[in-house]
């Protein structure tokens, strides 16, 4: 059974940091691309960033990019996403995913989710 977990999600101020990790188990972790996404209240989910199968490669979305580092573990089968500088707007619930295609954001090119974790940024 695929599972994804995430974890690390909490309360922060802005301009503070987190990292969220995703853990996998079910599936060749090595043999897929990777994604977090994310969802506010009363919003869809948008695509934040995605990691290649070795981890060489990587994409941002422009309201992330310079701030957001996404990366992996293929020997504990966990991703994480290290998010730095936190603003207001990056409230949300983070979303881990499994890629079917390389280079996708949308939602559509990912078939099995976390649950989430909760990134609240307040003062």
């Amino acid at each position: 059974e695929v599972q994804l977990v995430e974890s690390g999600g909490g309360l922060v101020r802005p301009g503070g940091s987190l990292t969220l990790a995703c853990a996998t188990s079910g599936f060749i972790f090595n043999s897929y691309a990777m994604g977090w996404f994310r969802q506010a209240p009363g919003k869809e989910r948008e695509f934040v960033s995605a990691i290649s199968w070795v981890g060489y490669s990587s994409f941002y979305a422009d309201s992330v990019k310079g701030r957001f580092t996404i990366s992996r573990d293929n020997v504990k089968n966990t991703m994480y996403l290290q998010l730095n500088n936190l603003k207001l707007e990056d409230t949300a619930v983070y979303y881990c995913a499994r890629a079917t295609r390389w280079q996708s954001s949308r939602t559509n090119d990912f078939d099995y989710w976390g649950q989430g974790t909760q990134v609240t940024v307040s003062s």
